[in-house]
């Protein structure tokens, strides 16, 4: 679906980075996730959409995916998990006019509240 130099690259650059990352394809299949992705357990192969359950069954409500492949340029949005700023990106690549990175700034300090709520 996609070369092994992108996926080599990806890991080169997102690997060590402090958020959960996603490389996707626009069908919503994740095609790699980054270190801090992987140790919570987010699987390869899988429709990232199904990570949201209560979103919607092809997209989560809030995805701007399609927004950032048909304009050919990073999108952001912000929002508030458990009470945390949350800062999302859908970065499409220059390469692989059908993938893009996707990640939140804040991630990982919301799902650290998360857990300690639990």
């Amino acid at each position: 679906m996609v070369d092994q130099k992108i996926l080599n690259a990806f890991q080169l650059m997102w690997g060590p980075f402090p958020e959960p990352v996603m490389l996707v394809h626009k069908d919503r299949t994740i095609l790699a996730v980054n270190d801090l992705c992987r140790s919570i357990g987010t699987p390869i192969g899988i429709k990232c959409f199904s990570l949201n359950m209560e979103e919607g069954k092809t997209t989560c409500k809030r995805c701007k995916a399609n927004m950032a492949l048909r304009q050919e340029r990073t999108i952001c949005s912000e929002e508030i998990q458990n009470d945390k700023r949350v800062l999302g990106y859908w970065m499409p690549l220059k390469e692989e006019k059908d993938v893009f990175v996707h990640f939140g700034i804040g991630c990982a300090a919301a799902m650290e509240l998360q857990v300690s709520q639990q």
